[in-house]
């Protein structure tokens, strides 16, 4: 089985504004790249040979500033929509607040979903090149990466991965 370390995106436009963004791309604010540009330092003593990002720009961003200050080729980023975050429907733009209901919104990913799409991902990891994998993500969807690595991890508890700290998941 393969290390597996796990990176959230760096701060976006719409992380910024306190929008819910989903599946929504929304770029990297400069705060985001320099927050990458140090978890890429950091990532330098981490053996990392292999990374994957979602397509969505943020982590994609991420992924390349990362690989450019570990040395790693650009080209061999492997790009997955396996890695997307939680898809929010009809929420997302709608501004953030702890108590808004979800529930509310009748098209949002089901968590269900969710970690049924990171077991994919898992299965989808170990046929990647390298023994130790960075993969830059979205906030929900590491907490279901999380809760698929470790059934006593549920997803509502699980904690949530502050932007571009590269964690590791699996040793």
């Amino acid at each position: 089985m393969k290390k597996i370390y796990f990176c959230r995106h760096g701060l976006s436009k719409m992380n910024v504004s306190g929008h819910i963004a989903g599946v929504t791309d929304t770029p990297l604010v400069a705060e985001g790249r320099k927050q990458a540009k140090k978890a890429g330092k950091n990532a330098k003593k981490l053996s990392i040979d292999c990374i994957a990002s979602s397509p969505l720009s943020r982590a994609k961003e991420t992924a390349e500033i990362i690989a450019k200050e570990i040395g790693y080729p650009l080209d061999q980023i492997h790009i997955n929509k396996l890695l997307l975050e939680r898809d929010f429907g009809d929420a997302e733009g709608h501004v953030y607040a702890p108590d808004l209901d979800l529930d509310g919104f009748s098209d949002i990913e089901a968590v269900d979903t969710l970690i049924e799409r990171a077991r994919l991902t898992l299965r989808w990891i170990e046929t990647l090149p390298g023994e130790t994998v960075l993969i830059v993500s979205h906030g929900s969807f590491g907490r279901a990466l999380q809760s698929a690595l470790n059934d006593k991890v549920q997803f509502h508890t699980a904690p949530r991965v502050p932007n571009t700290e590269i964690l590791l998941w699996r040793d």
